[in-house]
């Protein structure tokens, strides 16, 4: 190939590429991007005048004349505050739903609570609230400004069905509370981490696991069921839940749920040192491997589960 065209374009290239100075510390920008794109680097760079016979590049530095902006890969959390963690504890329930008392579900909010709180959360409990009262809270802090804050973070625990979490006076769409956050409809978390943790059934299916495993005693256990630039408004969610699509998801009476007692263990561990799929990751191995129902009934004993997660986040997120 011809020198000069390699050098047209090489300036062609470098014709889109904007001018100015790193505002990086110890980094620049342009050192990033090479970073970012390995399979490019070779062909980022200037050439000077031919001199016998063979290219010289030029003297100049391309970081003093040139910037490319890497996108970033991590969520922004320099904010005033890191956000609100609201969690919705359903513990007893109207006789005309059929549902049961969830005992071990304070267990569960506590634990919670002290977790979230110790990531920079600002965490309120509400406890007990009909389906009503779930969206009206709900469409109150979405409607509050989040300018100020990083992210948010929502959790249920209640008895549950497929597509359904259940109000202490009767069931409703998840989709209806969790739809209050979307970037169309609540404009100061656009393009900000919003995370819903959901401790409740989804079905009545059992996971007979294909390996007995042999897992800690769990007492008498329960269960939660009933017999300037556009982004999409869907994106920046994360749902976390206890178990996948059709199954049981288990409960202890006295130590709360497998779900919960596994997140909060892994976020007091880790949570401030791995990125939030790191860390639901090791959420699933945990529960997948450590817990095993055990029961008189045959029917309830040596079940296992394993938790399911949805994500559209875009970006990485460390607490």
């Amino acid at each position: 190939m011809d020198v000069r065209a390699r050098d047209a374009g090489a300036e062609k290239r470098h014709a889109a590429i904007s001018e100015g100075n790193s505002e990086e510390t110890g980094c620049s920008l342009w050192q990033k991007s090479l970073d970012a794109r390995p399979d490019r680097s070779e062909r980022l760079h200037i050439f000077g005048k031919k001199k016998n016979g063979t290219e010289q590049q030029s003297k100049t530095s391309p970081s003093s004349q040139y910037r490319l902006i890497a996108p970033s890969f991590q969520y922004n959390m320099d904010y005033k505050k890191v956000g609100k963690c609201i969690i919705i504890n359903n513990k007893n329930f109207e006789d005309k739903t059929g549902m049961g008392t969830r005992n071990g579900t304070d267990k569960d909010a506590g634990e919670l609570q002290k977790s979230f709180r110790n990531l920079g959360f600002d965490v309120s409990v509400y406890n007990d609230r009909t389906c009503d009262e779930m969206e009206r809270l709900l469409r109150q802090v979405a409607e509050e400004n989040h300018s100020d804050a990083a992210c948010f973070a929502c959790i249920f625990l209640s008895h549950g069905e497929e597509g359904l979490i259940y109000g202490i006076d009767g069931p409703m769409a998840i989709k209806q509370l969790t739809t209050l956050f979307r970037g169309d409809k609540c404009k100061s978390l656009i393009g900000k981490p919003k995370l819903f943790f959901i401790q409740a059934c989804r079905g009545s299916e059992f996971d007979e696991g294909i390996q007995t495993d042999s897992g800690p005693a769990n007492d008498a256990l329960e269960t939660d069921a009933n017999p300037r630039y556009k982004i999409p408004v869907e994106a920046d969610f994360l749902f976390a839940y206890s178990t996948v699509p059709g199954y049981f998801s288990w409960r202890n009476p006295g130590r709360g749920s497998w779900f919960v007692q596994s997140l909060c263990y892994i976020l007091n561990e880790h949570g401030k040192q791995l990125e939030i799929m790191q860390i639901l990751t090791r959420v699933n191995h945990m529960v997948a491997t450590s817990f095993e129902s055990q029961s008189d009934n045959p029917r309830f004993s040596e079940k296992k589960q394993i938790p399911c997660l949805v994500s559209m986040l875009t970006k990485e997120l460390y607490f």
